[in-house]
């Protein structure tokens, strides 16, 4: 077999073999097909697509090319959660212990962020002492002890899809819906769950901007989980303005702690009751959504989903106490309103805007070896279809340093429209995918 004959079969609109794949991935892993035959392999796929079968044996390929965690030393059924990202999506924070706190097994992998979207790692750390690069032996055992755990992604998972993903990065083949599937499926098939709960975001802050678009890589990514043997169901959500109010680490962390004492946004606490609600039912924790909606309810009116996120940053080495005073969360020198310069209806914020405002004042990162202000972001006061008068505030910047908040200030002016007349926001959920 020769990488050459791959190229050219699927340059020329043929359908590549499930051995054919195995044999590109498995060479390309080892260093033996070089970078520059499996980027022409990534552009004819761009433009000649993967069928079903082939996407999914690239799917397969990939998590086979590195450890596949085996998660049968914990009892019950145990449920995974991953969304495609977003500005302000802080919840797994909120979402894992609701979860949990009903029964259902979280055993997670997460990553840290890079560009304007935070990641789960990087927003946990904000517990002073929290460490999720722990042994999968503990991994094992926090989740048989207190139903939660959420560990750092080790390069031993999926090892062909981060080699692959550097490669299309910089090749201008990231958005193909069958590479995208594959890569987000392989590292969640690689880490053991026997459900997966996906949330799929579409708009301005999201990676697939259009509903179209976002429903299509919904039903590839279900259709992939569930060929695998994994109960899979995506639900596609809004991205055209930030999730709940908060951007930035710390200050998305006070907000995942705020739903679960129930006093979040009503939008955060929406989404995440929805993806709980199939996560319980995925995990045999409710026979049916409504059992398990009420079940998620009660879990934070008594305080279990609270407790719940208390013992999980105790057992991976945080200070639990942040958990009910989180003041003690790390905390910017700057808080400063940011004004509205006209009046009318927030017609349109451009989301991904707002997520580069966080990243201008260090809350993200540049590159992979960026560092991270914990403490920085926003609050968000005024949302699409507020009204607005001149001089009222549109959010508070929290900052650490006065030249990155001048910077973040007038980009995030120029990411807010108005209008005159009244505007409703789009729904929250716009559709589930189960089959």
């Amino acid at each position: 077999m020769r990488m050459y004959d791959l190229i050219m079969k699927k340059r020329n609109g043929g359908t590549l073999s499930r051995e054919e794949i195995e044999y590109m991935i498995a060479e390309y892993t080892a260093g033996r097909i070089p970078d520059y035959q499996m980027s022409a392999m990534m552009m004819a796929v761009y433009f000649r697509g993967m069928d079903p079968e082939e996407t999914a044996a690239l799917t397969m390929a990939m998590a086979h090319s590195g450890d596949m965690m085996d998660l049968s030393g914990i009892a019950g059924v145990k449920v995974d959660k991953h969304s495609t990202g977003g500005v302000g999506d802080k919840t797994s924070i909120a979402l894992a212990p609701m979860a949990a706190a009903c029964g259902v097994k979280i055993a997670k992998m997460s990553g840290r962020g890079l560009g304007h979207t935070g990641g789960t790692i990087d927003k946990l750390e904000s517990f002073a002492g929290f460490d999720t690069g722990i042994s999968e032996e503990h991994f094992i055992r926090q989740v048989n002890e207190i139903g939660l755990s959420i560990m750092g992604q080790t390069a031993d998972v999926a090892p062909a899809d981060k080699k692959l993903y550097a490669l299309r990065d910089v090749t201008a083949t990231v958005d193909n819906l069958s590479l995208i599937a594959s890569s987000i499926m392989s590292k969640k098939l690689a880490s053991g769950a026997d459900a997966i709960v996906l949330d799929v975001k579409t708009g301005s802050g999201a990676f697939m901007k259009t509903e179209e678009d976002a429903f299509a890589l919904a039903r590839e990514m279900v259709t992939l989980g569930n060929r695998a043997g994994r109960k899979t169901i995506a639900v596609v959500s809004d991205m055209d303005q930030p999730l709940g109010r908060a951007v930035g680490n710390a200050l998305e962390v006070k907000e995942a702690v705020a739903t679960l004492r129930g006093e979040g946004p009503e939008d955060f606490t929406r989404l995440c009751k929805t993806l709980g609600t199939y996560m319980l039912v995925a995990g045999g924790a409710a026979e049916g959504e409504q059992e398990a909606e009420r079940k998620i309810a009660r879990a934070i009116e008594d305080g279990s989903a609270l407790k719940k996120l208390a013992q999980f940053v105790e057992a991976q080495g945080g200070d639990p106490e942040m958990v009910y005073d989180t003041s003690r969360l790390p905390q910017a020198s700057i808080i400063e309103n940011i004004v509205s310069e006209r009046e009318g209806y927030v017609e349109k914020i451009d989301c991904e805007e707002i997520g580069i405002c966080s990243l201008l004042l260090g809350g993200g990162r540049e590159t992979k070896e960026s560092g991270i202000d914990l403490a920085v972001g926003l609050i968000l006061h005024k949302k699409v279809g507020d009204y607005v008068k001149a001089g009222e505030p549109l959010a508070v910047i929290h900052a650490n340093d006065r030249e990155r908040l001048t910077m973040a200030k007038e980009r995030f002016l120029g990411a807010y429209h108005f209008g005159d007349t009244p505007v409703q926001p789009n729904a929250l959920i716009r559709g589930v995918v189960r089959e």
